[in-house]
C-alpha cells in the first residue's frame, strides 16, 4: 500500500471516527433525579436504562440521592438550576409540596390503565409503584411477633428507622404514628425512641444495618420479604401486620418545570408505565405494580395483605412541618 493510500486510509478513519463522535454527541440526554437504591445493580436503574435507551435513542442519565425527600429538598434548592428532567422517587405525601414549590409541570401520559385501586386523577404526577410501610422481623429470631404500635412500644425489641426529613419511608412512620396515635403521638416516639438503635437518611443504610444483626425490626415494606424468597431463598423475613393498618406509599415521576427536555421527559413517564417496566419494578425495587396485568412471582402471594389507614393526598402536606418539630423535641428528649 502507497502512501497515497495510506494517507487517504488515514484522513477517512479520522473522518468516520469523528462522524460517530458527532452522532453520539447529537444524542439528548434525560437527566433522572432518582434514589440510591434504584439504581443499584440489584435495583431496577439499570435494567430501564437498556430498556428505554433502545426506544428513545438517547442517554438516559439517573443522579442518585439518598431518598426522596432528598430528591425535593434537592430540586427546591436549585430551583431554575437543577439539571433534572424527571424527578423520580417522590411519593403521594410529596406531591402536594412539589407543586406548590412550583417544582414540576403537567404530563401528557394516558394514565387510564392504572389499577383503580389507586383512584389516580393527577396531571403531573405519574405513579410508577406502590407499597405499604412496615416493621420487616427475621421471623427465626423473634416467634411471637408484634402486631400492634402498643406491643411494639411495649416490648423490649430494637428497632432502626429513617429520618422522616430525609427520607420516604421515615416520613411514611412519622404519618403512621400520628394517624394511629393523633394527639398522644409525642409520647409513642418518646417510647420508641428507648427502642431505637438508630435513624438513617435513607432506607438502604438501614436495612443494611437490620441484615447484619444490627435491631430487631427495620422499617421497610410489606414487600421486603419477596426479595429474600425470590433473590435468597430464604423465607423467615416477614412484615409484621399492625391491627391499626398501615400506610400506603405511592411513588411517583414527574417533569421538571425547567426541563427543556419534555417530549423525552414525557416518553420516560409513559415507559415506566408499559408492560415492560412494569414486569421489571417489582422484582428489582421490590413494590407492587400499578397496572393489572402484571404478572408476579408465587413469593406475593405469600405477603401480608394488610388494612390500608385512609390518607389523604394533602393530609400529610399540611401537617408535615408540625410533624417533623413533634417528633425532633420527642426523641431528643
Amino acid at each position: 500500500m502507497d502512501s497515497a493510500t495510506c494517507l487517504k486510509l488515514s484522513v477517512a478513519s479520522v473522518v468516520l471516527t469523528a462522524s460517530i463522535t458527532a452522532i453520539a454527541e447529537d444524542k439528548p440526554t434525560l437527566n433522572v433525579y432518582t434514589y440510591d437504591s434504584f439504581v443499584s445493580e440489584w435495583g431496577p436503574g439499570p435494567q430501564l436504562k437498556t430498556a428505554f435507551e433502545a426506544l428513545c435513542d438517547c442517554t438516559l442519565n439517573f443522579v442518585a440521592a439518598e431518598d426522596g425527600v432528598s430528591i425535593l429538598n434537592r430540586a427546591r434548592i436549585e430551583k431554575s438550576n437543577t439539571q433534572a428532567d424527571v424527578l423520580l422517587g417522590l411519593d403521594n405525601g410529596l406531591m402536594k409540596e412539589a407543586s406548590q414549590l412550583g417544582l414540576v409541570q403537567s404530563h401528557r401520559v394516558d394514565t387510564s390503565k392504572i389499577t383503580r385501586d389507586l383512584n389516580w386523577n393527577s396531571d403531573q404526577f405519574v405513579p410508577f409503584d406502590y407499597g405499604y410501610f412496615a416493621f420487616i422481623y427475621d421471623a427465626e429470631k423473634i416467634k411471637a411477633p408484634a402486631t400492634s404500635f402498643a406491643e411494639l412500644l411495649n416490648s423490649d425489641a430494637t428497632v432502626i428507622y429513617q429520618d422522616p426529613r430525609t427520607s420516604t419511608p421515615g416520613q411514611g412512620l412519622m404519618t403512621w404514628v400520628n394517624k394511629a396515635y393523633g394527639t398522644d403521638a409525642a409520647s409513642a416516639w418518646a417510647d420508641l425512641a428507648q427502642q431505637t438503635v438508630t435513624v438513617t437518611k435513607g432506607w438502604w443504610e438501614a436495612y443494611s444495618l437490620f441484615l447484619e444483626g444490627g435491631s430487631d425490626y427495620v422499617l421497610s415494606y410489606t414487600t421486603s420479604p419477596a426479595y429474600h424468597i425470590v433473590a435468597e431463598g430464604k423465607d423467615q423475613y416477614k412484615a409484621a401486620e399492625f391491627t391499626e393498618g398501615h400506610i400506603a406509599q405511592v411513588e411517583v415521576a414527574a417533569i421538571s418545570a425547567y426541563s427543556e427536555q419534555t417530549e423525552l421527559a414525557n416518553q420516560f413517564l409513559e415507559f415506566l408505565i408499559s408492560n415492560e417496566a412494569q414486569q421489571v419494578l417489582p422484582v428489582t425495587n421490590w413494590m407492587l405494580p400499578v397496572v393489572g396485568d402484571v404478572e408476579l412471582p408465587e413469593a406475593f402471594d405469600q405477603l401480608v395483605t394488610p388494612k390500608q389507614i385512609a390518607l389523604s393526598r394533602d393530609e400529610l402536606a399540611d401537617n408535615r412541618a408540625r410533624w417533623i418539630r413533634e417528633w425532633r423535641s420527642a426523641v431528643s428528649q
